[in-house]
């Protein structure tokens, strides 16, 4: 990880926070995303507000960039929502065939950090579901002999 990187990545509850403030070239972009996933498997974070709202352009590379990251970040058992992208960046993003497959967005970090919230209690219902399944398993398998 950079020592001086211009990217700082915070830390709020089990979230982080990413706030892109400049224009990235291309590889502060991929050192942001080495940064991102690095952070992500140290804090155990289960998701990441990546703010783009000071961003005016976004070309075919950091598209790419940040799609991939978010599918680096979900095998680290870690959601991405992309916050606050100005109109003409959707725009360019369309127009460049660049969809962000899968990658969630929001207009600003309250609503981003609510589809995280919600995310995560989706995640633990379900995993419960899972768990009672196969205590009640366990249970009928004990029963049965």
């Amino acid at each position: 990880m950079l020592e001086n990187t211009p990217i700082p990545i915070l830390k709020l509850k089990d979230f982080l926070l990413v706030s892109i403030q400049i224009d990235l070239h291309d590889r502060m972009a991929q050192q942001l995303q080495q940064d991102i996933l690095e952070r992500i498997s140290q804090t155990q974070a289960k998701g990441v507000l990546i703010d783009i709202s000071a961003l005016e352009m976004v070309d075919s590379f950091m598209g790419r960039t940040l799609a991939d990251t978010a599918r680096m970040a979900s095998t680290l058992d870690a959601e991405i929502v992309i916050v606050g992208m100005q109109p003409a960046v959707a725009i360019t993003l369309v127009e460049l065939g660049l969809p962000l497959g899968g990658v969630r967005t929001a207009i600003n970090l309250d609503e981003g950090y609510e589809l995280l919230q919600e995310s995560l209690k989706e995640k633990a219902s379900e995993k419960q579901g899972i768990e009672e399944e196969s205590e009640e398993e366990e249970a009928d398998d004990s029963g049965s002999d």
